[in-house]
């Protein structure tokens, strides 16, 4: 079996089981003392209709009660309507207030004077666009940016800066993916938003795992061991773990450190 097709092990996904009705209550508390230490009862997030944004707003909901939290869904004219109908199921749920607003013609504009454009270039600025609206109305319903990015996403850099990486504070940004997937079906997220692959939801027929190469299983285990337990590269290798994999983790870590940093100033005084 060749290193690409060999099956990565499974046994540290144990280590990161957590107990979700004590990790339930440290992050709805957090949400409420971080808000109110400041002078805020409210909220705002992006819906996307996936699984982090889901937990995030499950959690703001608890901590401030669900009239705090406004929810705004951004799709644009390529995005899924299956993510558009998911994010429906929490509004539903929770019976949050929410707004629907399409930033196809907000990005289109700037996509045609830009004929060359990427399709990761489109990417980014979407995401920058979702969040220039998230602030706005954060200043009109008068509640702050509540974060929706994981600890693996952050870790391995796949997010954008001052995009989906901005918040005034971030419940889940201490959590693994496969944690997240944990939390997320104890505090009772429906199934179809916990069961389906994960994506941005930028490009069509996008996946994140796909970007990666590898899973958030393997993503996850490896992070564990690298940033938690301190392993040496050699020693995740020696468990089991594919080289080429780890290598791959390795440098989108250190490559992307500078997105989980505040902007660096040189102190002359």
């Amino acid at each position: 079996m060749s290193e690409q097709t060999a099956v990565p092990p499974t046994h540290f996904l144990d280590k990161l089981l957590i107990e979700t009705e004590l990790v339930t209550r440290i992050l709805s508390n957090f949400i409420h003392d971080e808000l109110t230490r400041v002078g805020f009862k409210r909220a705002v997030l992006g819906l996307s209709g996936g699984i982090d944004s889901a937990l995030s707003c499950y959690l703001a909901a608890k901590a401030l009660g669900p009239e705090n939290v406004l929810v705004v869904r951004m799709p644009y004219k390529t995005s899924s309507a299956a993510s558009l109908a998911d994010a429906g199921l929490i509004i539903e749920d929770l019976g949050l207030p929410n707004e629907t607003l399409d930033i196809t013609t907000i990005v289109d504009p700037l996509f045609a004077a830009t004929p060359s454009i990427s399709a990761h270039r489109k990417g980014n600025i979407m995401a920058r666009a979702r969040m220039m609206i998230l602030y706005d109305r954060s200043m009109s319903f008068n509640g702050l940016v509540i974060g929706t990015s994981n600890k693996t996403e952050m870790l391995l850099g796949y997010g954008t800066i001052f995009g989906d990486l901005a918040h005034a504070a971030n419940p889940i940004g201490d959590l693994y993916k496969t944690q997240v997937r944990q939390l997320s079906r104890a505090i009772g997220i429906p199934d179809p938003v916990i069961t389906k692959p994960p994506s941005a939801d930028l490009i069509p027929g996008q996946s994140d795992e796909d970007d990666f190469g590898f899973s958030y299983e393997t993503a996850d285990q490896i992070l564990y061991l690298l940033i938690d337990e301190r392993y040496t590269p050699a020693e995740v290798i020696a468990e089991g773990f594919s080289p080429t994999i780890v290598a791959k983790v390795q440098k989108m870590v250190q490559r992307n450190q500078y997105k989980r940093m505040m902007p660096l100033i040189p102190k002359i005084s």
